[in-house]
């Protein structure tokens, strides 16, 4: 099946999703979601499917919302081509990433922006190169960082989330690692899933499944948590200064901090 932000490639035991909106920096749009999903719903499928693996291309994993996206839906003519695109959807991504019955993934070899953090975060299993970052950069358009933090925090804890979000500072893979945002840090990724992948493809379906609901009902996620990310995200989205942010940089490739072009 052709995707347009994605592409897929099976091998016995796994599924890899490459992340192909290169032009887009890979950001995620209301098609990139869609597409996703619809290979989770590929995998579930596949009874003989342990593995999923997520990475992207040419130096960048993800590099979270498309604010191209964001900046048309000021366009009453584009609202309804775009209302798909909600942090509900994205959200939902993330929740379902942690309980689908499937190991998850991450290979992360560059930069990790935003909403492609939240990816990563939601993962099983993270690997990274040395010369891979992660950053929050929400709060630079005055944004947070909402449906990420959850899922950072139950990673790497408060603080490290804390201060990711306060400073808007890439990390490094190095402080990734140390942090366990990144499990393994190497040179080979390919390698490192090669030697993992015939101890995970011994683990039944079912108890992969019934690790991840059991793990959900030991940390603090709840429905209501995420409910308030989603509300809380979608409000600061709605601010004229948060839409004019986005639409500046999207149309004059200006940021928050500079002045206005007349």
């Amino acid at each position: 099946m052709k995707y347009e932000t994605i592409s897929i490639t099976q091998s016995v035991g796994s599924l890899t999703i490459t992340f192909n909106r290169l032009e887009k920096q890979n950001s995620i749009n209301a098609i990139f979601l869609t597409e996703l999903n619809e290979v989770l719903d590929q995998a579930e499928q596949d009874a003989t499917c342990r593995l999923v693996i997520l990475e992207g291309q040419q130096g960048v994993f993800c590099t979270g919302m498309d604010f191209t996206e964001i900046a048309r839906q000021e366009s009453e003519k584009d609202r309804e081509a775009t209302e798909s695109f909600s942090p509900s959807h994205y959200m939902e991504t993330l929740k379902r990433l942690t309980l689908i019955p499937k190991i998850i993934i991450s290979k992360v070899d560059g930069r990790v922006v935003a909403g492609g953090v939240g990816l990563v975060a939601a993962s099983d299993i993270v690997m990274a190169t040395p010369r891979s970052q992660f950053s929050l950069s929400e709060a630079l358009w005055g944004l947070l960082p909402c449906s990420v933090i959850p899922y950072l925090i139950r990673r790497v804890g408060y603080q490290p989330a804390y201060q990711m979000t306060l400073t808007t500072l890439p990390i490094s893979a190095q402080e990734a690692y140390r942090i366990h945002l990144v499990d393994e840090l190497t040179e080979t990724l390919d390698d490192s899933i090669r030697r993992l992948k015939p101890r995970l493809l011994r683990l039944e379906e079912s108890t992969i499944g019934q690790m991840k609901q059991y793990f959900r009902k030991m940390w603090l996620i709840t429905d209501a948590i995420e409910e308030q990310a989603i509300s809380e995200f979608s409000e600061l989205l709605s601010q004229p200064k948060v839409r004019d942010n986005i639409r500046n940089f999207v149309e004059y490739g200006q940021f928050p901090w500079e002045s206005q072009k007349q």
